[in-house]
C-alpha cells in the first residue's frame, strides 16, 4: 500500500528534524531536496546501498541535503533556488526566536532585544512542501530550564516559509 502523500511528507519532515536535533541547537538553515526512494534506488544503486536505503513501502521519500544556507537573507537565497522535476518536494530546517504577542509589541524589529528578552523561545522549524502544494511542519521548541523540548506538528505552522519553498519547485 502506498503511503498517503501528506503522511510520507510528515514522516520525512520529522526525520529531518530528528536528524538535525542530534547536532544540537545553533545550526545554520539546511535545505533538503526530496526524491522518491524507489527512483533513487533504480538510478543510483551504489549510492543507495552506501546509504543503507531500502524501500519498505511505495511513496517513501529520501531527503538529500543541499549546501547549508546563511541565516541572513534566507528569503533571497530561497528565491534563487529552482529544483528540477526529479525533486518531488523540499524541506528546510531553520531556527528562529519567537516571542509572545505581548512582548512582540514592546520589542518590535529589534533583533538584539528579542534575543535577550526573558520570554523568548528558540524554535527549530522543519517545513516541507510537495509539488502538489501539500505541506507539513514540525516545530521543536527548545526546553526552558530543566524541561524537555516540545514538538508541535501541523500543515500550516509556517505559511510564508512554505510558500517560499513551493516557489523553489516552480520551473516556469
Amino acid at each position: 500500500m502506498t503511503a498517503p502523500p501528506s503522511a510520507a511528507l510528515l514522516a520525512v519532515v520529522a526525520e529531518v528534524e530528528a536528524h538535525l536535533s542530534e547536532a544540537g541547537w545553533d545550526q545554520p538553515p539546511q535545505l533538503f531536496a526530496l526524491v522518491d526512494t524507489e527512483e533513487l534506488l533504480r538510478a543510483e544503486p551504489q549510492l543507495a546501498a552506501s546509504m543503507g536505503l531500502v524501500v519498505t513501502r511505495p511513496g517513501t521519500l529520501t531527503p538529500i541535503a543541499q549546501d547549508p544556507l546563511a541565516p541572513e537573507g534566507l528569503d533571497d537565497q530561497l528565491a534563487s533556488v529552482v529544483f528540477g522535476p526529479e525533486v518531488l518536494g523540499v524541506v528546510i530546517a531553520h531556527e528562529v526566536l519567537v516571542l509572545p504577542p505581548s512582548a512582540e509589541a514592546a520589542v518590535g524589529d529589534d533583533v538584539g532585544a528579542a534575543a535577550t528578552h526573558p520570554e523568548r523561545r528558540e524554535v527549530r522549524m522543519a517545513v516541507g512542501v510537495m509539488r502538489d502544494g501539500s505541506r507539513e511542519s514540525v516545530l521543536r521548541l527548545r526546553a526552558v530550564a530543566d524541561g524537555e523540548d516540545e514538538l508541535v506538528t501541523g500543515g500550516d505552522l509556517a505559511p510564508g516559509l512554505a510558500d517560499a519553498l513551493l516557489a523553489t519547485l516552480d520551473e516556469s
